[in-house]
């Protein structure tokens, strides 16, 4: 860039001053200001834009890198589960050709032991005792909701008689 230092500026000055003439000068020096101004915008929104290019090139860039992990990740979980698929079908077909009557005690006994673990974890999981659902888990009569407040009622102490 071009060193321009006050003893430079002075001498561009004086030589304006000289050849402009002292009337024209202001006009002169405020056209160039504005013509300096209009070309320092103009070269910031150069700037400005290559660097919008290079970001915009950069992120096309991760985005074409991320689609193609993305495009791995998805050819391996869908080989992952031809895989698996495959050998389920396998083993699918071999239970089958040795299949009998025997499979279908196997789900029996399999329901009744799931049926025996929820009634089971349902007794260790509640808060209640075994003993007292044992014990009202069978109603002798059925009371009444007035019947029942009337007996849980506080009974009130008869005054002593006076005579």
């Amino acid at each position: 860039m071009i060193d321009l230092g006050l003893t430079k500026l002075a001498l561009i000055g004086a030589v304006a001053l000289v050849v402009i003439g002292p009337e024209k000068l202001p006009k002169v020096a405020r056209m160039a200001g504005t013509l300096f101004g209009r070309a320092q915008r103009y070269i910031n929104e150069v700037k400005s834009e290559v660097s919008r290019e290079i970001e915009l090139e950069e992120l096309r860039k991760m985005q074409k890198d991320v689609q193609e992990a993305a495009q791995e990740v998805g050819q391996s979980i869908s080989q992952g589960m031809s895989e698996v698929e495959n050998e389920i079908h396998s083993a699918w077909d071999g239970e089958r050709g040795t299949g009998s009557s025997s499979d279908t005690a196997t789900i029996g006994d399999l329901a009744l032991k799931a049926k025996d673990f929820r009634r089971k974890k349902l007794a260790r999981t509640s808060a209640v005792p075994g003993w007292y659902k044992n014990q009202t888990g069978r109603r002798a009569h059925v009371m009444s909701g007035a019947a029942r407040m009337a007996r849980h009622r506080a009974k009130r102490a008869t005054p002593a008689s006076f005579f």
